[in-house]
Parts: structure tokens; sequence; C-alpha cells
């Protein structure tokens, strides 16, 4: 089991920077691909970023390339999400994932159902 734990949100201003976390615990001999979602009530949760294992190759949706990075650091199980020049419409819950990946693994994922444990969500409001 692995529990996930999401921090770093907050009510910011448009234009305005936020760096989110995610500490996994639980199984310290693993090696994670990680990613992040978002949600907003009545929506389907999305795609925001992802990196694979090694932080060697990263993923990003569309609406959020340029403006946001994503990082791990896997001595911590750690992964991170900058985010800079926030808009309105990147209000949203925004959720960490998990896959356990074998060690040869390159790839990141981009789709919820590849994940296997989930955070319980860090909430980001952007003011216009």
């Amino acid at each position: 089991q692995v529990q996930l734990v999401e921090s770093g949100g907050g009510l910011v201003q448009a234009g305005d920077s936020l760096r989110l976390s995610c500490v996994a615990s639980g199984r310290s001999s693993s090696t994670y691909a990680m990613g992040w979602f978002r949600q907003v009530p009545g929506k389907e949760r999305e795609f925001v970023a992802a990196i694979s294992w090694s932080g060697g190759s990263t993923g990003y949706a569309d609406s959020v390339k340029g403006r946001f990075t994503i990082s791990k650091d896997n001595a911590k199980n750690t992964v991170f999400l900058q985010m800079n020049s926030l808009k309105s419409e990147d209000t949203a819950v925004y959720y960490c994932a998990v896959r356990h990946t074998p060690y040869s693994d390159r790839d990141y994922y981009t789709e919820d159902h590849e994940y296997h444990y989930w955070g319980q969500g860090t909430q980001v409001t952007v003011s216009a």
C-alpha cells in the first residue's frame, strides 16, 4: 500500500505561481512513475503532467505546457508541480498519482486508469 500526501495548494491571483508537492510513503523499494491530475466540480478529472520514475521523461497537457513543470526527487519519493502564470481556468482540486513501474520503464503515463494510487487532493484557486 502507498500513501500520498499533497501540499502547496492555496488561493492566488492570476499571474502568480504555486508549487505543489506530493510525498509517497509505504513501499520504499518501489520505482514509481508519478503524475498530476485536476478536477473541477461537474467535470471529469483531467491529466495535467506526468513524469517517468527516473525523471528523464515528462509530459504535459496542452493547456499547461510552458507554464507548469513537473519534477521529482526519488530519494524522497516526492513529486513537484511548479505552476507559473496561473490562470483562473487552472482552478481545481489537484491530485497526485503513482504507478508502480519496472526499473527498466522509461515512460510517463497520461491516463488516470494507468495509476495505482491517488492522493486526497489539494485545492488550487486562482482569482481573476
